[in-house]
């Protein structure tokens, strides 16, 4: 049976069309999750000063998308395969283009915390379906192209998020200071709403796993007791409410573990797969996510706090400067995969941990010799190097980490290794109070401000190359090299946001092939 025959129609003529069609809208929602990612970056210290915003507030502004998104990521993945993608895609996209609407018309700090959290918890249940409904969609033969087309937009996203977002914030349109930036999302995603409906053609798992609503509580509940306290701790003084609920975090991880345990033998169908933690490549590669995630947290955060508010720099001056950075991850992504890590496999990825490392410590050298009067220019070097190195590893890590995974957990693994990362983002966020903030006095003149902020980064940069050098050590236990065959690496994205036993010669069925959720 080929994929085409899930959408219900013969293989030519309209069919053919459609799925291109469908193609072009799920691919531009993927566009739209990645944008807003780093689009709110960009605006964090013009929402500040607008809306008034807390350290707390801006950290959550972040932290809270990334962390409803990880909690919801596998559990999004679960509702399309039972109820369908094409019905679940839709209601996430509905449900991202209201909360992006929420946002830009916030009236204070707190309902854009909210709307942001409620922002995160949309795109978990849209984004797991982009991928699914590739792989319903198109045969086999056909996703090396159209993955090719994914990755192409994730470097557009990763290019242009942090210009758009510059640009939106300096022209101030009708006077609405940040607030395009989410209000930009509303014409696209009503635009993608009716499209869908119209051209995407539903598919479910032939198999699917039960939800494991438990095992999404306990991950909310044990991440947020542990960076609630983290990131309003500074401001309140660390009281000890907020020790007892951080070591509270390690209790209700330990009932996670329990729990999941108990699940596996009840039903097999945990949200967390432990067995797969028996395959030393496997625990390793989820280590290095966690602590890659946490590094990026960090970095992108006080970075932009940096640039604008530290050195006053303008939001185009900040997101142009972050340009040479894109482009280096980029390029360096396409490298990897396609030439170096066939021939050379783990080396390439520990090669990216070092590069980043010494970009890193090259941009704390450059920042404390130029101090205030460094330019763009003299930052470039330093983000070049430094998206180089994370170019080789964003793109193959994945492969490498699922490299020795049993088959039958591949959905499992993939779910997983996304989710991480997002929740080591969102713990990166929070630890900002500790390596940024807590470097800051509380009340600076004007002339202080720049000269703290300088200090503070390179602190904050300090942590990082120190996070980097972890993750080179961690990556020993990754394989030397992955299997490079052409079935199993589509097998690999295939499943990047798809929770169920990965089989490739039994494609997604259509059950409801003419649904309009």
């Amino acid at each position: 049976m080929t994929s085409t025959e899930t959408l219900g129609e013969t293989p030519a003529g309209p069919a053919d069309r459609r799925r291109w069609f469908a193609l072009a809208i799920v691919m531009t929602a993927a566009f739209m999750d990645l944008v807003d990612v780093t689009i709110v970056n960009i605006a964090i210290p013009s929402i500040q000063r607008d809306a008034g915003a807390s350290v707390s507030q801006i950290q959550w502004i972040t932290a809270g998308y990334a962390l409803a998104f990880a909690a919801g990521l596998i559990t999004g993945g679960r509702l399309g395969d039972i109820h369908g993608r094409k019905r679940m895609f839709l209601m996430g996209i509905g449900g991202f283009t209201l909360a992006s609407a929420l946002c830009g018309f916030a009236a204070n700090p707190e309902m854009l915390v909210a709307s942001r959290i409620l922002q995160g918890a949309m795109a978990a249940m849209m984004v797991p379906q982009v991928l699914s409904i590739v792989h319903a969609t198109f045969p086999a033969h056909e996703r090396g192209k159209v993955f090719g087309l994914f990755g192409a937009i994730v470097g557009l996203g990763a290019v242009s998020g942090p210009l758009l977002g510059a640009l939106l914030t300096e022209w101030n349109l009708f006077g609405l200071e940040w607030r395009p930036i989410f209000l930009i999302n509303l014409p696209v995603g009503v635009a993608a709403l009716i499209l869908g409906s119209r051209f995407i053609t539903e598919s479910k798992a032939p198999r699917a796993l039960k939800l494991d609503l438990v095992g999404v509580a306990l991950v909310t509940l044990g991440l947020t007791m542990l960076l609630y306290p983290l990131t309003r701790g500074r401001e309140l003084g660390w009281p000890l409410w907020g020790y007892l609920s951080m070591a509270g975090a390690l209790v209700v991880f330990g009932a996670l573990v329990a729990y999941e345990r108990r699940k596996t033998v009840r039903d097999g169908s945990p949200l967390v797969e432990l067995s797969l933690f028996r395959v030393k490549s496997f625990a390793a590669g989820i280590a290095v996510q966690t602590v890659f995630g946490v590094a990026l947290g960090v970095f992108f955060l006080v970075w932009t706090l940096y640039m604008q508010i530290g050195l006053g720099w303008s939001p185009l001056r900040a997101g142009l400067t972050g340009v040479p950075f894109s482009i280096a991850v980029s390029t360096a992504a396409g490298l990897s995969v396609q030439k170096l890590v066939p021939r050379h496999g783990r080396r390439v990825l520990q090669a990216g941990a070092l590069l980043m490392a010494a970009g890193v410590l090259l941009y704390i050298w450059e920042s404390g010799r130029y101090g205030m009067a460094i330019a763009s220019w003299q930052m470039a070097l330093p983000l070049i190097v430094m998206g180089v190195g994370m170019g080789l590893i964003v793109a193959p890590l994945t492969d490498a980490v699922l490299s020795e995974v049993p088959r039958e957990h591949a959905g499992s693994a993939s779910g997983l290794i996304n989710t991480v990362q997002q929740m080591g983002n969102a713990l990166g966020l929070g630890l900002v109070s500790v390596v940024f903030f807590g470097e800051i006095g509380d009340r600076l003149t004007a002339a202080q401000v720049g000269p703290a902020f300088v200090n503070a980064f390179q602190h904050a940069l300090g942590w990082v190359a120190a996070v980097m050098a972890v993750i080179f050590l961690l990556m020993f236990a990754l394989p030397r090299r992955s299997a490079q065959h052409a079935e199993g690496g589509a097998a690999s994205q295939d499943t990047l946001a798809v929770d169920e036993p990965a089989r490739s010669d039994e494609p997604a069925r259509s059950d409801e092939p003419e649904l309009v959720g």
